[in-house]
């Protein structure tokens, strides 16, 4: 076992660069590689000035990938097809085992947190706080049949909060290899990470999402997945280098905020459930499209325009997610993109989750939509990123298009607010272990 110097001291010289290349450079330049060693010294000077007394143990670096969804907006919670990817944005940490059953957690900018994994418990004043994601990525793990241990961590992110790549899928995917490298042997497949992720958002956190945005995260690259069986989902890498394909993949903060937006959120899947209902279904995907569009005068009668409206993005939109990844399979770009639009339209007409209802003023999505629209000059695409109605949006932009772009979108939105990302092959993962000579 190494040093905690001497272990610094090696990734400084470049000794672990072959490393940080598979994970961190897309275009084989210097300074991104630079980069990313700078930001693993960050965690580890970070965690010796946090706990100066663990850094003489031996530990490892983790990392949890922020996600981009390609394609196959609300689709996953009505067990539908998705297209996503993790990308080149993380939460890095830092973490030693601990021989006591307690957590200790700082996250850069942000107060130490302690959990006593004793208590795995919902604690209904822990609801919306990374405490809460802590205590049920824990009692995640025990539900495997593992004895969640203690750890000491600290931890950096570049996934910016309400940017649209999840940052709380990242944490809860970071987290859960974390538990999996000094908790269970290694044992834990990335899907079920996933699922310990969703299972956390879900019932500790008290977010109802999908498992979308901590499959991307924890299983790294592009990939196509299908959530007909949740439990057991299909999960297929589609063989596409988005870097090479003469576009840039931008993720543009549209500077709205996410705040109060659960009520629009889970309106969604409240809505798709409730059609599924009428045919004695729990979800859309259960349901015979034919049998829907039959339905619709009773269904508009019993449910509103709305909700039917959302469920006619579900067909289509499920579909859709399907066929770009045969696109990009089969390296047609241009019919990948002309996918992106279609799945753009009919997110803002027929998902209705551009704007929300409860700020008729705030339009910011659906003003950078227009920007975009005019700044891609019919080139490339865009759409809604995400879960919507507030947040981001989501470009491909022509790489020779890329610089006026981002020009033309921070003259509206502000300095800093279109992010250029790359799809990383590999998701949730230890990245360096300290303790490997």
């Amino acid at each position: 076992m190494q040093r905690f110097e001497e272990f610094a001291e090696k990734v400084r010289q470049g000794r672990y660069d072959h490393r940080l290349k598979e994970l961190y450079v897309f275009h084989g330049t210097q300074q991104e590689l630079e980069k990313a060693r700078a930001s693993v010294l960050r965690v580890l000077e970070g965690f010796r000035q946090a706990f100066p007394e663990a850094a003489a143990e031996g530990g490892a670096v983790f990392s949890g990938p922020g996600r981009t969804e390609i394609g196959g907006n609300h689709t996953d919670h009505q067990h539908g097809c998705v297209l996503c990817g993790s990308v080149n944005m993380d939460v890095l940490a830092y973490s030693v085992p601990s021989e006591d059953k307690v957590v200790r957690l700082v996250s850069e900018g942000y107060p130490a947190l302690t959990i006593d994994l004793d208590d795995l418990e919902i604690h209904e004043e822990e609801k919306n706080t990374s405490a809460a994601l802590i205590r049920g990525v824990a009692a995640g793990i025990a539900r495997e049949g593992f004895e969640p241990t203690g750890f000491t961590a600290y931890m950096t992110s570049t996934v910016p909060a309400g940017s649209g790549l999840s940052s709380s899928a990242a944490y809860e995917i970071l987290l859960g290899n974390i538990f999996n490298a000094f908790s269970c042997g290694g044992k834990l497949t990335a899907v079920k990470l996933a699922q310990i992720g969703q299972y956390a958002e879900n019932v500790y956190f008290g977010k109802p999402c999908g498992l979308m945005d901590q499959a991307a995260s924890s299983i790294g690259g592009v990939v196509a997945i299908d959530f007909n069986d949740p439990a057991e989902p299909k999960i297929k890498k589609v063989g596409y280098d988005l870097a090479r394909s003469g576009y840039s993949l931008c993720i543009i903060d549209t500077g709205s905020c996410h705040a109060d937006l659960t009520d629009d959120y889970a309106a969604i899947p409240r809505e798709m459930g409730a059609v599924a209902a009428h045919f004695g279904k729990q979800v859309l995907r259960e349901v015979p499209e034919a049998d829907f569009m039959a339905a619709l005068p009773v269904l508009r009668q019993t449910l509103g325009d709305r909700a039917v409206l959302r469920a006619m993005h579900f067909f289509a939109e499920n579909e859709r997610a399907q066929a770009q990844a045969r696109a990009l399979e089969q390296g047609d770009m241009e019919g990948f993109l002309e996918l992106v639009r279609q799945s753009g339209q009919s997110s803002e007409m027929l998902l209705q989750n551009v704007r929300s209802e409860q700020d008729p003023a705030d339009q910011a999505v659906t003003l950078a939509l227009a920007v975009a629209e005019k700044a891609l000059a019919g080139r490339g695409a865009v759409r809604v990123h995400g879960g919507g109605f507030a947040g981001t949006i989501q470009a491909f932009v022509p790489d020779e298009n890329l610089d006026a772009f981002v020009a033309a979108m921070e003259a509206v939105l502000g300095k800093g607010r279109c992010h250029q990302v790359s799809v990383r092959p590999e998701g949730g993962c230890l990245v360096i272990d300290s303790r490997e000579v």
